[in-house]
């Protein structure tokens, strides 16, 4: 075969003005279908940079009959031709294939993906092969985009990107299930007298876990830098089979110095407001895609999320609404309890038709380290909802006092001595300061319009299923 510099698949049908009808060029993808006759065969090409495939045209009178034979759903074959104008609807060129090659067959007896119409739930069984489909190569070229859309957002407005660390010794805010990391022999581990586990004997003298949040170690990094957020995986172990959640998980966690809940909201909702503006500047074909395929009302939900400003209440405000509604809910409404999807949707579909931000929670359903409001009774938390998501965003200006924070910990009954570590920026310089935290799966539900959690990671893991 002719050296010849590949060209992508997604060149090709953009800039193919550029390249020039005539000229000859290198396409190098997996079949998607081919179909046609003994004298001219129709071969749909994807390379996964671009939804749309290319169509080659070959005629197998001028290939090896037994090489052609291999062409198949599923193969994978570098074509060397003249890319053309196409005389068909819906695609400007065609390549005319001068020169074929087969990297790789795929059998059509057993090859998984012959058909199309596949369901999702078949397609989870395949993870190591459903990136081929439409649907996940869209959704994966989607959870790029959305990758650099946050780094470039924070980067532009002067944020750092802080490391913090996967294997820690703390729980963040005893948020559930952990997964413990530990080289101990699980069969005759080390005891203490008392016969527990003696993790003094462990590769880190003591008890450790995969994270479940940056944001305590954030924090710390806020108070030097200014300006941080931490972009990585998370984790726990809650034997949870919902559509909403994973074992393991990403992230999205700024912190920032000087801030109160009220920058704090700011921030959420120009930091919301950017991703989804950039999804639909750069990602519409593969939005377009799946606006006909599973959610004829995404496009237009997406811009409902960037065209109207979000609205600001209490929970104590929100809580008097949904009781006053006259709308049955299956969960019941009482102040003091921690609000339900379904009480999120209703304010922000039904109610207030615009995203919401609600504020000033009790302090007894939220975490530790929140700031206390002088009533006593609320922490200056914030939650943002979004349309068919509910909670997409929960954060909170932090609690800089050291004595306020001392004695809810002590409330709480989390030990001082397992995050002195916490408590001395309490102590040394303290500052205002506020942060949130955005589940990246989340985010991409509600960009995809995808309504399984699952089907927005390249893998997922849940309870029984760590298969790829």
């Amino acid at each position: 075969m002719d050296k010849l510099k590949r060209t992508t698949v997604a060149s090709a049908l953009r800039d193919w003005e550029s390249i020039g009808i005539g000229n000859s060029i290198n396409l190098k993808g997996w079949v998607r279908t081919r179909r046609g006759n003994k004298n001219v065969t129709f071969i749909a090409l994807n390379d996964g940079s671009i939804i749309h495939n290319i169509q080659i045209v070959a005629n197998p009178a001028d290939f090896n009959e037994e090489m052609f034979r291999l062409i198949t759903t599923g193969s994978c074959i570098s074509v060397i031709g003249e890319l053309v104008e196409s005389p068909g609807q819906g695609q400007a060129v065609e390549l005319i294939a001068r020169e074929i090659e087969v990297y790789g067959s795929a059998d059509p007896e057993t090859y998984p993906l012959q058909k199309k119409g596949h369901s999702l739930e078949f397609l989870r069984e395949i993870a190591h092969l459903r990136p081929r489909t439409n649907t996940f190569g869209a959704v994966l070229r989607i959870r790029h985009a959305m990758s650099f859309a946050i780094h470039k957002y924070f980067n532009d407005n002067g944020f750092y990107y802080l490391h913090t660390p996967i294997i820690t010794g703390s729980d963040a805010e005893g948020a559930g299930a952990m997964f413990r990391v530990t080289t101990l022999d699980p069969v005759n581990p080390p005891l203490t007298e008392t016969g527990e586990v003696d993790y003094s004997h462990d590769f880190f003298g003591k008890a450790t876990n995969l994270t479940v949040s940056g944001q305590l170690e954030g924090e710390l990094g806020a108070m030097a830098l200014s300006k941080i957020y931490t972009f990585g995986p998370t984790f726990r172990a809650e034997n949870s089979n919902t559509p909403r959640h994973l074992a393991e998980f990403w992230m999205i966690e700024p912190e920032v110095a000087f801030y109160d809940i009220h920058d704090n909201m700011d921030l959420a909702e120009d930091f919301l407001k950017y991703l989804v503006n950039y999804a639909l500047e750069h990602c519409m074909d593969d939005l377009e895609f799946l606006n006909k395929m599973y959610d004829h009302e995404l496009i237009d939900r997406l811009r409902f999320a960037t065209e109207n400003d979000f609205k600001r209440l209490t929970y104590t405000e929100a809580v008097e609404i949904l009781m006053t509604s006259g709308q049955k809910f299956v969960y019941k409404v009482d102040w003091g309890t921690d609000l339900q999807s379904e009480h999120e949707r209703y304010l922000v579909e039904k109610h207030f038709k615009r995203p919401v931000i609600l504020t000033d929670y009790p302090s007894t359903i939220k975490a530790f380290y929140m700031k206390q409001n002088e009533d006593g009774k609320t922490v200056r938390a914030m939650d943002v909802l979004f349309p068919r998501i509910g909670e997409i965003i929960g954060g909170s200006q932090r609690e800089e006092n050291y004595q306020k924070l001392v004695n809810r910990c002590r409330e709480v009954e989390i030990p001082e001595k397992d995050i002195w570590w916490y408590l001395d920026t309490r102590k040394y310089g303290t500052a205002p300061h506020a942060g949130f935290g955005l589940g990246f799966e989340r985010l991409i539900l509600f960009i995809t319009g995808m309504a399984n959690i699952r089907d927005v990671i390249p893998f997922p893991r849940t309870p029984q299923n760590a298969e790829f």
